[in-house]
């Protein structure tokens, strides 16, 4: 049995991982432990959200899955800040925790060249330092000339609840330490990282009386896929609720901090948590000051009764857990269906991957997803997307695709996690991201659509809706510049309406459009314009953030020009005399493939790039 690539693991990395490969007309085999678990939601069911939704859009633009089957299973759809401009506007989906799964599998098994197989994959079979295929638990051996590695939370992990430690996944699933064993072997230094989720209780338990209404966007229909009309019902959404702790909630966590497997419940715990996901223990004891902690209630399915308390994760005795879901205002009856646990699990220190995720020590190997030490399934769809291509280019023996830091969210998480590593599961945040002003919910297709017609990833009809609105937003870019408002009377009456000031020369369109005051439907009034929302809106931000995106855009041209130059991958840096020892320490473990790269590596200051950037160039790498 032989294919061309192989993904181990079902999770949302592995099922674009899958596609990607396959798509691209390659015979791609995906093997997980249990078919029912493909794109599985074991913790909050929902896609999208502050940085997180630009991903997913960015996932669309390339011609990935999750976009596409987050519209087909929402309950919910929420425009993140809305108010705020366009840098930081995302889209957020209460997605349906049954259809959301049975949608993916749907679409994987309408993929030609994919097969699908459940089975474990307990070692890798690698010869000179090459992955050759993989062997399974049922006895398989199954060769390939690429195998990406996604097994998410499932790599050697342990349920933590309370003093009892069980081995097992997130749904009491076999999980065995083989595959670790096999990649320890291989040289990869692991890492034991941790995540949690709440308690799920019933709805029809809840007072929804004593909770603060939490519905969906009202104004109008919104989508994360770009080739989907909104064909959804605004006034059917589910919504959600907003709770706070309280005194008494906070007295109980407490009084039984011991009990909590965190904080003494296990000793032997190693994994760490992820810092903007704290445990409902962290919060309290971090943050004793606080009076309260918000949460929401969120439901996650329209078929069956669990509510998600957002923010209450913990490792709670399941005693204590009850104590403390009682006193949350409307859930003083509320019956728990399902507990909360914290999982630890072995993830890969990530700067032993290249740009395109391939492992530095073993070729054609490659991972993705919460192995690399991330959190979140956006974070590891779109790196499930990457490696699926790279691993396809690599076999081709074409040239590696790397998104750069100006390119998209996905460049920005691929980056960091090789360069600077992680201590505890990386959550991606506007705040990562220098030239968020162009990396915006609403462009994404424009900065990412062309690679995915280069890859074959979107097929010709939605290449050309493309193409069709880029040139109806140059079109209309142009029309507004080329038509003039002109000083009257007549002028002046309707800009003082609207609070703005007169006009001593004649002002294109576009100019006029750049003042606060004066928005698109001002506009229309003046001249005719007769083009979808998608299209007016690219130039309305072009217009009202020209200046701030020229600049956005010469900074990144900045940073280009140092990701241009670049360093030889057997450089000694044992030669590059006077650099501080973190610093040489920190290059040879990253080996850096660019100037642009080792500046952002902590522990290598500026002065220790300007050192090697000397030696570089006295020994001719670069002029």
């Amino acid at each position: 049995m032989s294919y061309e690539v192989i993904i181990v693991g079902g999770g949302h990395a592995g099922c674009e991982a899958a596609a990607a490969a396959a798509k691209m007309n390659k015979k791609t085999l995906l093997v997980t432990s249990n078919v029912n678990n493909i794109a599985d939601m074991p913790c909050n069911p929902s896609i999208g959200g502050s940085a997180k939704g630009i991903v997913v859009r960015e996932i669309d633009a390339l011609g990935g899955l999750m976009g596409k089957v987050a519209d087909e299973s929402q309950i919910q759809m929420k425009m993140l800040n809305d108010k705020k401009g366009p840098a930081v506007k995302a889209l957020r989906a209460q997605v349906d925790k049954k259809i959301y799964p049975i949608e993916m599998l749907k679409t994987l098994k309408e993929i030609p060249n994919l097969t699908i197989l459940e089975d474990f994959v307990i070692n890798l079979i690698v010869e000179k330092n090459k992955v050759m295929g993989v062997e399974t638990l049922s006895g398989k051996t199954i060769k390939s000339n690429a195998v990406i590695l996604t097994t998410g939370t499932y790599m050697d992990s342990d349920i933590l609840v309370g003093s009892k430690r069980t081995k097992s996944g997130p749904h009491g699933e076999k999980t065995i330490p083989d595959l670790s064993n096999s990649l320890k072997k291989l040289g990869f230094d692991l890492i034991r990282l941790k995540t949690g989720t709440p308690p799920r209780v019933s709805k029809s338990t809840i007072d929804f009386t004593k909770t603060k209404e939490e519905p969906g966007s009202l104004d109008k229909k919104y989508n994360f896929s770009f080739g989907k009309e909104k064909d959804y019902n605004i006034s059917d959404q589910m919504s959600c609720h907003l709770i706070y702790t309280n005194k008494e909630t906070h007295n109980i966590i407490n009084e039984n901090i011991s009990k909590s497997s965190m904080y003494g419940g296990i000793a032997d715990i190693e994994g760490v948590g992820p810092r903007y996901c704290p445990s409902i223990e962290d919060k309290i004891t971090r943050f004793a000051d606080k009076e309260k902690h918000q949460l929401f209630l969120e439901p996650e399915s329209r078929y069956y009764d669990e509510i998600y308390i957002q923010g209450l994760s913990t490792s709670f005795p399941h005693d204590i857990q009850e104590k403390i879901v009682q006193t949350l205002p409307g859930l003083e009856s509320a019956k728990i269906l399902k507990y909360a646990y914290a999982i630890e699990y072995d993830a890969l220190k990530p700067t032993q991957l290249k740009q395109n995720l391939e492992t530095k020590n073993i070729k054609n190997l490659f991972t993705a997803g919460q192995i690399n030490g991330t959190s979140g399934y956006e974070e590891a769809a779109c790196q499930g997307l990457m490696a699926g291509i790279n691993a396809v280019l690599t076999i081709e023996k074409k040239s590696p695709f790397v998104l750069k830091r100006n390119e998209a969210y996905t460049g920005v998480l691929i980056d960091d996690l090789i360069t600077k590593g992680v201590q505890d599961p990386y959550r991606l945040l506007t705040s990562r991201a220098e030239f968020r002003l162009i990396l915006r919910h609403d462009n994404a297709d424009i900065r990412l659509r062309k690679y995915a017609n280069k890859y074959g990833l979107i097929n010709e009809k939605e290449y050309k809706a493309f193409l069709k609105k880029e040139a109806e937003i140059k079109e209309l870019e142009k029309k507004l510049k080329e038509n003039k408002l002109k000083p009257c009377k007549e002028a002046d009456e309707i800009l003082l309406k609207v609070g703005s000031s007169k006009i001593k020369d004649g002002i294109n369109y576009f100019d006029l459009l750049k003042r606060p005051e004066i928005n698109i439907e001002f506009i229309k009034k003046l001249i005719n314009i007769d083009y979808k929302e998608e299209v007016i809106e690219q130039v309305v931000i072009n217009s009202k953030y020209e200046g701030y995106i020229k600049k956005a855009y010469r900074e990144a041209e900045k940073m280009v020009r140092l990701e241009n130059k670049k360093i030889p991958q057997n450089i000694d840096y044992g030669k590059v005399k006077n650099i501080a020892s973190e610093a040489r320490q920190k290059l040879e473990e990253i080996r850096p493939t660019s100037i642009g790269q080792a500046i952002r590596i902590s522990g290598v200051n500026p002065s220790d790039v300007s050192i090697l950037m000397v030696y570089l160039k006295k020994g001719d790498f670069y002029d």
